[in-house]
Protein backbone atom coordinates (compact mmCIF):
# COMPACT_ATOMS: atom_id res chain seq x y z
CA UNK A 1 0.00 0.00 0.00
CA UNK A 2 2.92 2.46 0.61
CA UNK A 3 4.51 1.90 -2.33
CA UNK A 4 1.20 2.37 -4.92
CA UNK A 5 0.97 5.62 -2.17
CA UNK A 6 4.16 6.68 -3.39
CA UNK A 7 4.02 5.92 -7.40
CA UNK A 8 0.46 7.76 -7.24
CA UNK A 9 2.27 10.70 -5.40
CA UNK A 10 5.57 10.75 -8.01
CA UNK A 11 2.87 10.38 -10.85
CA UNK A 12 1.07 13.15 -9.89
CA UNK A 13 4.16 15.34 -9.85
CA UNK A 14 5.30 14.39 -12.87
CA UNK A 15 1.98 14.55 -14.59
CA UNK A 16 0.72 18.33 -13.00
CA UNK A 17 4.82 19.24 -14.49
CA UNK A 18 3.99 21.51 -17.54
CA UNK A 19 5.29 19.98 -20.97
CA UNK A 20 4.98 19.73 -24.49
CA UNK A 21 1.89 17.82 -23.70
CA UNK A 22 -0.02 20.39 -21.43
CA UNK A 23 1.16 22.93 -24.25
CA UNK A 24 -0.21 21.00 -26.91
CA UNK A 25 -3.37 20.41 -25.48
CA UNK A 26 -4.14 23.92 -24.04
CA UNK A 27 -3.10 25.31 -27.55
CA UNK A 28 -5.63 23.08 -29.18
CA UNK A 29 -8.26 23.69 -26.78
CA UNK A 30 -7.64 27.11 -27.63
CA UNK A 31 -7.98 26.53 -31.77
CA UNK A 32 -10.22 23.62 -31.67
CA UNK A 33 -12.37 24.43 -28.46
CA UNK A 34 -12.90 21.91 -25.72
CA UNK A 35 -13.22 18.45 -27.53
CA UNK A 36 -10.25 19.00 -29.37
CA UNK A 37 -8.11 19.51 -25.89
CA UNK A 38 -9.98 16.22 -24.87
CA UNK A 39 -9.63 14.34 -28.10
CA UNK A 40 -5.70 15.84 -27.38
CA UNK A 41 -6.03 14.55 -23.97
CA UNK A 42 -6.93 11.21 -25.14
CA UNK A 43 -3.69 10.89 -27.75
CA UNK A 44 -1.47 11.97 -25.12
CA UNK A 45 -2.60 9.45 -23.18
CA UNK A 46 -2.82 6.43 -25.90
CA UNK A 47 0.44 7.45 -26.66
CA UNK A 48 1.65 6.68 -22.71
CA UNK A 49 -0.33 3.64 -23.16
CA UNK A 50 2.00 2.30 -25.80
CA UNK A 51 5.01 3.50 -24.09
CA UNK A 52 3.38 1.67 -21.12
CA UNK A 53 3.34 -2.12 -22.95
CA UNK A 54 6.68 -1.11 -24.35
CA UNK A 55 8.35 -1.30 -20.97
CA UNK A 56 6.27 -3.97 -19.62
CA UNK A 57 7.54 -6.27 -22.61
CA UNK A 58 11.17 -4.70 -22.17
CA UNK A 59 10.87 -2.67 -25.75
CA UNK A 60 11.35 0.55 -24.08
CA UNK A 61 14.52 -0.02 -21.91
CA UNK A 62 15.86 -1.77 -25.45
CA UNK A 63 15.07 1.99 -27.26
CA UNK A 64 16.70 3.85 -24.33
CA UNK A 65 19.85 1.84 -24.19
CA UNK A 66 20.26 1.91 -28.32
CA UNK A 67 21.88 5.30 -29.26
CA UNK A 68 21.18 5.46 -32.85
CA UNK A 69 17.08 4.57 -31.72
CA UNK A 70 16.94 6.89 -29.28
CA UNK A 71 18.47 10.17 -31.44
CA UNK A 72 16.12 9.07 -34.33
CA UNK A 73 13.41 9.21 -31.52
CA UNK A 74 14.46 12.19 -30.44
CA UNK A 75 14.91 14.22 -33.72
CA UNK A 76 11.42 13.39 -35.15
CA UNK A 77 10.31 14.25 -31.68
CA UNK A 78 11.56 17.85 -31.49
CA UNK A 79 11.16 18.60 -35.17
CA UNK A 80 7.51 17.36 -34.63
CA UNK A 81 7.06 19.84 -31.67
CA UNK A 82 8.53 22.74 -34.03
CA UNK A 83 6.88 21.69 -36.42
CA UNK A 84 3.35 21.98 -34.58
CA UNK A 85 4.34 25.65 -32.78
CA UNK A 86 5.06 27.02 -36.12
CA UNK A 87 1.47 27.60 -37.10
CA UNK A 88 0.66 29.12 -33.84
CA UNK A 89 3.57 31.24 -34.13
CA UNK A 90 2.56 32.60 -37.67
CA UNK A 91 -1.39 32.80 -36.79
CA UNK A 92 -0.37 35.22 -33.94
CA UNK A 93 1.67 37.62 -35.92
CA UNK A 94 -0.76 38.14 -38.80
CA UNK A 95 -2.10 41.74 -38.32
CA UNK A 96 -5.38 40.79 -39.16
CA UNK A 97 -7.97 38.61 -37.14
CA UNK A 98 -9.26 35.43 -38.44
CA UNK A 99 -12.31 33.13 -36.66
CA UNK A 100 -11.37 30.02 -35.02
CA UNK A 101 -10.72 27.47 -36.85
CA UNK A 102 -12.30 23.86 -35.53
CA UNK A 103 -9.62 21.06 -35.43
CA UNK A 104 -11.05 17.62 -36.77
CA UNK A 105 -11.20 15.15 -33.43
CA UNK A 106 -8.83 13.02 -35.06
CA UNK A 107 -6.26 16.04 -35.80
CA UNK A 108 -6.31 16.31 -32.38
CA UNK A 109 -5.87 13.10 -31.20
CA UNK A 110 -3.31 12.36 -33.95
CA UNK A 111 -0.88 15.62 -32.48
CA UNK A 112 -1.65 13.64 -29.15
CA UNK A 113 -0.44 10.32 -29.94
CA UNK A 114 2.35 11.77 -32.39
CA UNK A 115 3.74 14.07 -29.29
CA UNK A 116 3.81 11.54 -26.71
CA UNK A 117 5.26 9.19 -28.73
CA UNK A 118 7.77 11.32 -30.29
CA UNK A 119 9.41 12.05 -27.14
CA UNK A 120 12.27 10.19 -26.57
CA UNK A 121 12.22 11.28 -22.43
CA UNK A 122 9.21 8.63 -22.47
CA UNK A 123 11.21 5.89 -23.84
CA UNK A 124 13.39 6.83 -20.49
CA UNK A 125 11.32 7.64 -17.68
CA UNK A 126 8.56 4.82 -18.43
CA UNK A 127 11.13 2.02 -17.73
CA UNK A 128 13.07 4.05 -14.95
CA UNK A 129 9.55 4.69 -13.09
CA UNK A 130 7.55 1.99 -13.27
CA UNK A 131 10.36 -1.17 -11.84
CA UNK A 132 10.68 0.54 -9.31
CA UNK A 133 6.65 -0.18 -8.08
CA UNK A 134 6.60 -3.14 -9.99
CA UNK A 135 7.99 -6.15 -11.38
CA UNK A 136 5.57 -8.26 -12.72
CA UNK A 137 3.91 -7.96 -16.60
CA UNK A 138 0.15 -7.08 -15.09
CA UNK A 139 1.86 -5.22 -12.43
CA UNK A 140 3.75 -2.98 -15.04
CA UNK A 141 1.06 -2.62 -16.87
CA UNK A 142 -1.51 -1.70 -14.20
CA UNK A 143 1.05 0.58 -12.97
CA UNK A 144 1.20 2.28 -16.75
CA UNK A 145 -2.30 2.74 -17.55
CA UNK A 146 -3.21 4.38 -13.53
CA UNK A 147 -0.38 6.61 -14.84
CA UNK A 148 -2.21 6.94 -18.16
CA UNK A 149 -5.63 7.60 -16.89
CA UNK A 150 -4.14 10.51 -14.27
CA UNK A 151 -2.71 12.13 -17.26
CA UNK A 152 -5.63 11.95 -18.95
CA UNK A 153 -7.48 13.31 -16.02
CA UNK A 154 -5.20 16.12 -15.60
CA UNK A 155 -5.35 17.15 -19.49
CA UNK A 156 -8.67 16.81 -19.76
CA UNK A 157 -9.04 19.14 -16.79
CA UNK A 158 -6.77 21.87 -18.70
CA UNK A 159 -9.21 21.42 -21.77
CA UNK A 160 -12.14 22.10 -19.92
CA UNK A 161 -10.98 25.08 -17.94
CA UNK A 162 -9.12 26.70 -21.17
CA UNK A 163 -12.33 26.37 -23.05
CA UNK A 164 -14.39 27.77 -20.22
CA UNK A 165 -12.13 30.73 -20.27
CA UNK A 166 -13.16 30.63 -24.03
CA UNK A 167 -14.85 34.20 -24.15
CA UNK A 168 -12.00 35.79 -22.68
CA UNK A 169 -9.38 34.13 -24.86
CA UNK A 170 -11.27 34.58 -28.11
CA UNK A 171 -10.72 37.86 -28.10
CA UNK A 172 -8.46 38.95 -30.83
CA UNK A 173 -5.31 40.32 -29.33
CA UNK A 174 -5.43 37.64 -26.35
CA UNK A 175 -6.04 35.08 -28.65
CA UNK A 176 -3.12 36.41 -30.66
CA UNK A 177 -1.13 36.22 -27.38
CA UNK A 178 -1.95 33.10 -26.46
CA UNK A 179 -1.49 31.66 -29.62
CA UNK A 180 2.06 33.58 -29.80
CA UNK A 181 3.51 31.65 -26.54
CA UNK A 182 1.98 28.11 -27.21
CA UNK A 183 3.54 28.54 -30.26
CA UNK A 184 7.06 29.62 -28.72
CA UNK A 185 6.60 26.95 -25.79
CA UNK A 186 6.70 23.91 -28.23
CA UNK A 187 8.92 25.42 -30.28
CA UNK A 188 11.00 26.13 -27.61
CA UNK A 189 10.95 22.55 -26.32
CA UNK A 190 11.30 21.26 -29.28
CA UNK A 191 14.28 22.41 -29.42
CA UNK A 192 15.45 22.21 -26.58
CA UNK A 193 15.08 18.36 -27.01
CA UNK A 194 16.94 17.91 -29.81
CA UNK A 195 19.68 20.04 -28.06
CA UNK A 196 19.51 18.16 -24.76
CA UNK A 197 22.42 15.41 -23.61
CA UNK A 198 20.87 11.93 -23.04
Amino acid sequence: MTELVAFLGVSAIVIATPGPDTALTIRNTLMGGRRAGIFTALGVSSGQAIWTLATAAGIAALLAASEPAFLAVKLVGSAYLVWLGLPAILAAVRAHTRPAVRAPRSSSYRQGLLSNLGNPKMAAFFPSLLPQFGGSFSLLLALGLTFCLMTLAWLTAYAIVVARAGDFLSRSAIRRAVEAVTGAVLIALGLRLATEPR
